[in-house]
């Protein structure tokens, strides 16, 4: 999971208060400060003398930076006379791509400074993956909520493809998930649900009003216990494993994807519909399907971003799906033969 560290060197304390407020995952202090800084929020505070930061101006650089990450993941004591193995190995500002390339290769755990939203948005998609921890420079903080919000989205967009609604049917009664999510979603947004993680439906959250029932704009009601939904990190998971403090993968109709905290689940029994759908391309077509509750407030989401209640849904209305390539064990992306219906 991707995290965001400040580096408060020198320790300024409103600094140290505006990081924290734009969401940074923890902060770098000076040795000194370490117990005051730890009062401030729950959340990794790392005393200076943990990190090793390397300035990458030769080859020789790189090799002592991947001989530090090495050091640090086998607790051994890293070469060049330092005294005990770094527990955070960071690239000062200046790193070069091709570099970083090579040191993510062999060194997974290698962290980079930033200082601006260009060289974050850089360190995001270096190798189409990123680097797992951005240590942002105070020469950040004019711009550090929108570094955080971005850092934090996922690497690339999801595609989404229309497709054709070929069947409404009622299901009778079942446990349907409401996924109360810490944030606000606009129309359009949502998370992809179904089935088969091979066929899932962008289910819009609740950002609607009706006459009836005020708009619940942090709330999904995602589907059944049993579906599958999409979450960050390439993986999925059963809508009944989501709880309180989960992370979810959120989609908007363009494909951008950001990720939202789980606040409360709610699992009831009401009635339920089947939904079937098909997507047909260069003369093959695959077909997927998602159990939803009967109700107006149910929305997927069509091909130009607006929400459908399942209500009005029809035989031939298009929306929006993510189709991949079947194959998951617990959550996990695997190749082997599998069918799912």
């Amino acid at each position: 999971m991707r995290r965001i560290l400040f580096k408060a060197l020198p320790y300024v304390k409103e600094e140290v208060a505006l990081a924290l407020e734009s969401g940074v995952d923890g902060l770098i202090v000076p040795d000194a400060v370490l117990e005051a800084a730890q009062k401030l929020a729950r959340c990794e505070v790392w005393p200076e003398s943990a990190a090793a930061f390397v300035t990458l101006a030769c080859k020789q650089d790189e090799e002592r930076a991947a001989a530090l990450v090495h050091a640090a993941r086998t607790d051994q004591r890293p070469e060049r006379g330092e005294a005990n193995a770094p527990q955070l190995v960071i690239l000062h500002r200046g790193w070069e791509v091709i570099p970083v390339e090579n040191l993510l290769a062999s060194a997974p755990g290698i962290a980079v400074e930033a200082g601006s939203p260009e060289e974050a948005e850089l360190a995001k998609g270096i190798l189409e993956r990123g680097v797992d921890t951005l240590v942002l420079t105070p020469e950040a903080l004019p711009e550090i909520k929108g570094i955080v919000a971005a850092f934090k989205f996922e690497s690339a967009s999801l595609p989404l493809t229309s497709a054709v609604i070929l069947k409404i049917a009622q299901a009778g009664m079942g446990h349907r998930v409401c996924v109360d999510t810490t944030s606000l979603f606009r129309t359009g947004q949502g998370m992809l649900v179904g089935n088969s993680a091979a066929f899932t439906f962008l289910v819009n959250a609740e950002t609607e009003h009706n006459e009836y029932v005020a708009a619940r704009p942090f709330r999904i009601n995602a589907g059944g216990v049993h579906a599958y939904a999409r979450m960050p990190g390439d993986r999925t998971a059963y809508l009944e494993e989501l709880g309180a403090g989960s992370e979810v993968l959120i989609v908007d109709h363009s494909g951008r994807t950001e990720h939202a905290t789980v606040g409360r689940v709610k699992v009831e029994r009401r009635p339920m519909l089947l939904i079937e759908a098909e997507i047909t391309s260069g003369g093959t077509s695959v077909t997927g399907a998602v159990f939803l509750q009967n109700a107006e407030t149910i929305r997927l989401v069509t091909p130009e971003g607006r929400a459908v209640s399942v209500v009005e849904l029809k035989e031939g209305d298009r929306v929006l799906c993510h189709t991949d390539i079947p194959g998951r064990h617990f959550g996990m992306r695997i190749v082997e033969d599998i069918r799912e219906g």
